[in-house]
């Protein structure tokens, strides 16, 4: 081989290996988390979402997590979220994720919630680099935010800007058709409780967006509880309101008379909603769909 040719194979060479490592750094990323700063070198392929707005936000960038804490139940991830995505290894419960089977799932990141993560932060970092995100208690912008970090993290700023973007205007568009000054309440009705949602969460922060004024913060809690008396005195317009059991505490209140003075009793604007959408998942795709349900009811009316 000519040293004329041998030297231009030797300078391809360098050029390849150079463009190689300037792809790899461009890669490279530092975000601020829950624990303080991740920074990765590479976007990851293997990832462990350890909460279902994680899933949902990985999904919106065509990106399929390896392990799903799914509490067991695949249909636990909202069937439109699912649909976007590969079938994944559930690694068990959000409350209690199981150690060994996401280590067998050799993550290079593992997305985990601040309050149901954060005393396991040091068993999850000895397996994988983790991005630590408060998801169980964020607000509406807050899971937005977090959607922002995800995609950051994976290589997908872009795209996942867009899809944010496209919510936003959705939702804007939306608020434009309701009516406002109107006032709504989003609440989880259990066998003997109504947990209300105030606009610091993530349901009670999309139906401020969408122009409803929702319940404030009582005594610095994002979610409480009330009793009928309680829901009298608010009198909301609308109760957009997820039964945790069949026989729960607001189908009882239905049958006393106290419950027929309600707005939404005379108004017929009492809807009832998904409580794996509406209280569980949040996310980008969990947001466009309650907004189409909020839509549809009051275009009913």
């Amino acid at each position: 081989m000519s040293l004329t040719r041998r030297t231009l194979l030797a300078g391809m060479t360098a050029l390849t290996l150079s463009s190689l490592g300037l792809a790899s750094a461009a890669h490279a990323v530092t975000v601020k988390d829950d624990h303080g700063e991740l920074t990765l070198d590479k976007a990851p392929t293997r990832i462990v979402a350890l909460e279902f707005s994680f899933v949902d936000a990985l999904a919106n960038v065509g990106i399929s997590p390896v392990g799903v804490a799914d509490d067991n139940q695949v249909s636990r991830v909202i069937e439109p979220v699912r649909k976007l995505i590969q079938p994944w290894k559930s690694v068990g419960t959000r409350s209690q994720p199981n150690m060994e089977t996401i280590a067998g799932l050799k993550p290079d990141l593992i997305i985990a919630d601040t309050s149901r993560h954060k005393a396991a932060y040091d068993q999850l970092r000895k397996i994988a680099p983790v991005l630590l995100l408060d998801s169980r208690y964020g607000g509406f912008t807050d899971i937005l935010d977090q959607d922002q970090i995800i995609g950051d993290v994976v290589g997908k700023s872009t795209e996942m800007k867009a899809k944010i973007t496209e919510l936003q205007q959705k939702i804007k568009g939306i608020a434009g058709e309701i009516k406002p000054g109107q006032t709504a309440m989003f609440g989880a009705s259990r066998e003997n409780t109504l947990d209300v949602h105030t606009g610091s969460t993530f349901a009670g922060g999309l139906l401020t967006e969408l122009g409803f004024k929702v319940p404030d913060n009582t005594g610095g809690k994002d979610i409480y509880d009330i009793d009928l008396e309680h829901v009298l005195a608010m009198n909301p317009d609308w109760m957009f309101i997820a039964h945790y059991r069949q026989e729960s505490v607001v189908r009882k209140w239905e049958q006393e008379s106290l419950w027929k003075a309600l707005t939404v009793a005379r108004q017929n604007q009492l809807v009832s909603v998904d409580p794996q959408l509406w209280a569980r998942s949040r996310g980008i795709t969990a947001a466009s769909l309650m907004a189409d349900q909020v839509k549809a009811a009051v275009e009913k009316h």
